[in-house]
């Protein structure tokens, strides 16, 4: 079953790239030309054995391309100076402008592929092809966070992820995804831009936090849905989500931060503490299903 689906994948790729057309991207050269042009074309030179080696060719097969791209003066060979027995190879002109046509097709037709796509799955693709060769490379790439604005489709996972995530850990009811319903559809329907906004975080382009400025008065701004999914904790995004809010809050002219939250979210208490904000009154309320002391909270700008 996963040999037969990776080498599905591998024939729907190469015809998606166009490796089996008798020439490369509209080009007269066959992909293991192409290929060895585009390493000539980044690296400036090479010996063969250095070039057998990175495109994994093997050394008769790979002198015969060699001969063939010299004949139609496209390569270059010269003996190297630390080995008589070797030779240097690189790019005539005629061979640099053949590289630049495919290097600009290839840039063009990725583009035109990703720009079939909307902007997240555009990032689910780069990140699984990232997947894919960090996996058969053994290697692990840095994840990648971001902070953007909000768009459309955003409001409902904030609201979907807060009423999964605070039920699974913390036994809230669905009142609690009700008051955010209600905080969500306020600030979508009330919005000034200038002085009120979303953040949403994500995680190798997967959304995995928010966080909300909305204006309580000219001078007093709240912070609001604060959310770190799981999988992103641990590597301060909480805390840039807060410290986004105080920035924004300061450059537009307010007086106070305040936020609301409870006793028991020990995690988003560090966070607000390690910013400078400063409990304000408790009181015990029971509105989620679960007995709860609540908290408000402030920062002085």
């Amino acid at each position: 079953m996963q040999v037969a689906a990776v080498r599905r994948f591998n024939r729907f790729y190469t015809r998606r790239v166009g490796a089996l057309r008798a020439g490369l991207l509209g080009s007269p050269y066959p992909l293991p030309e192409a290929r060895l042009l585009y390493e000539l074309g980044h690296r400036g030179r090479g010996t063969a054995a250095g070039l057998g080696r990175e495109l994994d060719l093997d050394a008769g097969y790979l002198s015969r391309l060699i001969q063939s791209l010299k004949r139609r003066g496209l390569v270059l060979a010269r003996r190297s100076a630390e080995d008589a027995r070797a030779s240097v190879l690189s790019l005539s002109a005629k061979g640099r402008k053949a590289f630049a046509l495919l290097d600009s097709r290839s840039r063009e037709e990725v583009a035109a592929m990703l720009g079939a796509l909307p902007v997240p799955d555009q990032g689910r693709l780069v990140h699984a092809m990232q997947t894919v060769e960090a996996l058969l490379t053994r290697q692990r790439p840095e994840p990648r966070v971001s902070l953007r604005p909000h768009r459309p489709g955003d409001m409902g996972w904030v609201v979907q992820a807060h009423g999964e995530l605070y039920a699974r850990e913390y036994g809230w009811d669905e009142r609690f995804e009700g008051l955010v319903a209600g905080i969500v559809e306020k600030f979508v329907a009330n919005l000034d831009p200038q002085r009120e906004r979303c953040w949403i975080a994500e995680l190798d382009g997967e959304r995995v936090g928010s966080v909300f400025v909305v204006r309580a008065s000219d001078s007093v701004a709240k912070l609001r849905l604060l959310l770190l999914d799981p999988r992103a904790r641990g590597r301060g995004l909480g805390k840039r989500l807060v410290q986004e809010c105080t920035a924004f809050t300061r450059a537009r002219g307010y007086r106070r931060l305040a936020l609301w939250t409870q006793s028991n979210l020990a995690a988003a208490r560090a966070i607000y503490k390690a910013c400078g904000f400063e409990i304000k009154k408790r009181e015990k309320h029971a509105s989620f299903g679960v007995k709860l002391t609540g908290e408000y909270w402030a920062l002085v700008l």
